[in-house]
Parts: C-alpha cells; sequence; structure tokens
C-alpha cells in the first residue's frame, strides 16, 4: 500500500513519475543517458549493473525490471540471475566483475570503494569513463530504489508484465514518449 495517494493502476517508479511528471523528466532523462545511450559499455552491461545495485537494495521492482532489459539485450536471462547471486562466478568478462565490484562497494556507501577497487577496474581494461559511469550508475540505481521503495509503490510479481516492460525499454529506452 502506497504511503501517499499514488495512481493505483501505476507500478513501481511509474506511480511515482505520476503523482510528480516534474521531476519524472530529469530522473528519466538520467536514466536514458546512463543505460540506453551509445557508450563503451554494452546496455546489457550498463543494465547489469544497476540491476545488481537493486538486487543488493532488495527493490524488487528495479531488479525485475531491469534484469528483464538485461535479459534482452544479453539475449537470456540466466547471466541476470547468475550475476544477482554471485557475480564473481557469473559468465561475464573479468573487467564487468571488476566494476560490478566496484557498484556494490558504491551501494554500501561510496567511500567503500578503494583505489585498489579501481586498480583492478584498469587491470581489466575498465576506462576512467566506464568508470564513473559504473559509480554513477551505482549511486543513481540507490536513490532510484530507495524512491520506489520508500513511497511503498505497487511491485506486482507478474514477470511477463516485467518481461514486456523489458523488451519497451530496450529498444525504446526511459525518456516518456512525447
Amino acid at each position: 500500500m502506497p504511503h501517499i495517494d499514488l495512481p493505483e493502476d501505476l507500478p513501481g517508479i511509474s506511480a511515482g513519475f505520476a503523482f510528480r511528471p516534474g521531476t519524472a523528466k530529469p530522473m528519466r532523462d538520467l536514466a536514458h543517458i546512463l543505460l540506453h545511450e551509445p557508450n563503451s559499455l554494452t546496455p546489457g552491461e550498463r543494465e547489469l549493473i544497476a540491476t545488481y545495485v537493486s538486487s543488493q537494495n532488495d527493490c524488487y521492482f528495479c531488479q525485475a525490471s531491469h534484469g528483464s532489459v538485461a535479459a534482452c539485450h544479453l539475449g537470456s536471462g540466466e547471466t541476470v540471475k547468475q550475476v544477482k547471486a554471485d557475480f564473481e562466478s557469473a559468465p561475464v568478462t573479468a573487467k564487468m566483475k571488476a566494476l560490478l565490484a566496484i557498484a556494490g562497494k558504491v551501494q554500501q556507501g561510496g567511500k567503500r570503494v578503494s583505489a585498489e577497487d579501481v586498480a583492478r577496474a584498469r587491470e581489466e581494461g575498465a576506462a576512467d569513463t566506464e568508470i564513473h559511469d559504473t559509480v554513477l550508475i551505482a549511486a543513481a540505481f540507490c536513490m532510484y530504489n530507495r524512491y520506489v521503495d520508500g513511497l511503498g509503490t505497487w511491485q506486482p510479481r507478474d514477470e511477463s508484465m516485467y518481461a514486456q516492460m523489458g523488451r519497451h525499454l530496450a529498444e525504446h529506452g526511459y525518456r516518456k514518449p512525447e
């Protein structure tokens, strides 16, 4: 049950966005830039970071929706499940494992990211922009997760809804259609 009077027919972050469209636009734009626009990390890799952080924050809506987007980009949901369970043994690159380690540290608290974490990422081929974007995706998803859960939004357990949402977001991104 939402803590405030949110639209009853909209799940998760969509309800908060409908309640305050003025704050929704910059939040959607940030997600679009971080997750959808061209970047040296693939959209699937960036969605994995968002999914992993959301799973660590125990935000069901965000981990299910972004996990579905990642699965669309990656061609399967199996890697998404493995990353959420134990990214170090998941079938992702060593660079991605190093970036997920940084994302996990950001989720716990930004000051937990160490020079050693960054050095590991660089040794595995991560560029400064990729390290930057990993930190920003992780920080942004801590905000998005707390927004969704802090409002007590409706978070359906219908996997087919998340699969449909994932296909739409993978294809069109995060900006609201005009």
